[in-house]
C-alpha cells in the first residue's frame, strides 16, 4: 500500500526544526514550522499550500522570508496557521520590506490564529503592498467539541489538521494531520477488467473522501494507448470492484514544551495511534532540570510520550547543540524510554555546555 503522505524533516536532528509533508495524488504539500529551509529546493517550497507554525521563536519562524522571496510573483495563494500573535508577526515581517514594484504580483497570504475564545483571519495581497487586511473574529476554536483541548485548523474531505495549545511560557502548537480513510487501487484488477490507471482514479478517491453516495454517477476520461475514451461509472460499483478502504494516516508533530501533567494529557491524545510522531527531545535526562527550566522536554520523556501514545514509530529531533556529536545517545534514550526497557543510569561526569 502506498501512503498518501511522504514526510520527512526539513533539517537534521541538531538544525531548526521543520516537517515538510508531501501529498502525493494531489502535487502539493504542507509544511510544519518554518525554521531555516535552504534544504528545501524552490520547487518543493512552492508545492507547499499551507503552513502550520507552533510558535514564533526565531529558529521555528525565520524561513518565512524565503518562503516569501520564492513565492513572489508566483500566481498562487499562501495559507498560514497559528498560535496568537501570528497575524502581527507576519505583518512585523512584511513591514520589513519595501513593495513599491509588486502591484503586479499575484501573491496573497492568508494568515489565521487560534486564541483560546476565537478565531482571528487576516490578508495579505502583494497587489496592495502587503497591507493587512482584516484581523477579524471568525469564529470559534471549539465548536466542534474539542477533546483535551485538540481543535480542528483545516478540514479538507481527505484529511484534518487538528492543533493543541501547549506550554512553552506562550502557547506553541502541537498538530496532528489525520487521512480521513485510505483509498488503495487494485491495479490486477483494473487490467482485467480492461481499464488502465490514470488520473481519473484520483477523481474517484476524491468521490469517496467527499462522500458521495454509491448510487452516484460520473463521467471518466479514460487514456488508453492509442485512445481516449469517455465512460459512466457508478460509484458503488468502482468501489466493490477496484479500491479497498483501510485506515487512514496519521503523523503528529509536537516542539517546544515542557513535560508537565497538562501538556503530557494534551500530547497523548493529540498522538494516540499515530502512524508516525516527529517529537522534540532537546535534552538528555541528566539534565531533566534544565530542560524543565527551558521548557522543553528530554529525550526520555518523548519517549515515555509515544509509548503512553501508543504511536507506532516515534521520530525525535531539534537535539540541543549542546550535544553535537552525541547524537545516537537521544536516540537511544528516546527509544528504549518508547520500548519500555530498563537500564541503569550511566553517570557522565563531563561538561558539554
Amino acid at each position: 500500500m502506498t501512503p498518501s503522505f511522504s514526510p520527512y524533516l526539513v533539517n537534521e536532528p541538531f538544525g531548526d526544526p521543520g516537517l515538510y509533508v508531501e501529498v502525493r495524488w494531489a502535487k502539493r504539500a504542507l509544511l510544519f514550522d518554518l525554521g531555516a529551509n535552504e534544504n528545501l529546493s524552490p520547487t518543493r517550497l512552492l508545492r507547499c499550500t499551507h503552513v502550520f507554525v507552533s510558535h514564533t521563536h526565531m529558529d521555528h519562524f525565520i524561513g518565512f522570508d524565503r518562503l516569501l522571496r520564492i513565492a513572489l510573483g508566483r500566481g498562487k495563494s499562501l495559507y498560514l496557521y497559528g498560535p496568537p500573535g501570528l497575524i502581527d508577526n507576519v505583518a512585523g515581517k512584511l513591514r520589513g520590506y519595501t513593495w513599491n514594484l509588486v502591484d503586479g504580483y499575484p501573491l496573497s497570504l492568508y494568515v489565521t490564529e487560534f486564541h483560546a475564545d476565537a478565531i482571528y483571519a487576516a490578508a495579505f495581497h502583494a497587489t496592495d503592498g502587503f497591507v493587512l487586511q482584516g484581523q477579524t473574529p471568525i469564529g470559534h476554536p471549539r465548536v466542534h467539541g474539542a477533546r483535551e483541548g485538540i481543535f480542528p485548523i483545516l478540514e479538507e474531505p481527505m484529511f484534518t489538521v487538528r492543533a493543541v495549545a501547549l506550554n512553552h511560557r506562550i502557547p506553541s502548537f502541537g498538530y496532528v494531520l489525520e487521512e480521513q480513510f485510505h483509498v488503495n487501487v487494485k491495479k490486477e484488477r483494473l487490467h482485467e477488467a480492461g481499464l488502465p490507471v490514470g488520473s481519473w482514479l484520483k477523481e474517484v478517491k476524491q468521490y469517496l473522501w467527499e462522500g458521495k453516495p454509491d448510487d452516484f454517477w460520473f463521467t471518466a476520461t479514460l487514456f488508453f494507448e492509442h485512445r481516449r475514451e469517455e465512460r459512466r461509472f457508478r460509484l458503488g460499483d468502482v468501489k466493490e470492484r477496484f479500491v479497498t478502504i483501510t485506515r487512514g494516516q496519521k503523523i503528529a508533530y509536537v516542539v517546544d514544551c515542557r513535560y508537565d501533567p497538562d501538556n503530557e494529557r494534551k500530547i497523548v491524545e493529540l498522538a494516540k495511534e499515530a502512524d508516525l510522531f516527529y517529537c522534540e527531545a532537546p535534552y538528555l535526562h541528566r539534565d531533566v532540570d534544565k530542560a524543565q527550566e527551558r521548557y522543553h522536554l528530554t529525550a526520555k520523556q518523548a519517549g515515555l510520550l509515544a509509548r503512553k501514545a501508543g504511536v507506532r514509530e516515534l521520530v525525535v529531533f531539534h537535539f540541543s547543540p549542546r550535544y553535537t556529536g552525541m547524537g545516537d545517545l537521544l536516540y537511544e534514550e528516546a527509544q528504549e524510554a518508547f520500548r519500555g526497557v530498563v537500564r541503569s543510569e550511566v553517570t557522565v561526569t563531563e561538561s558539554h555546555e
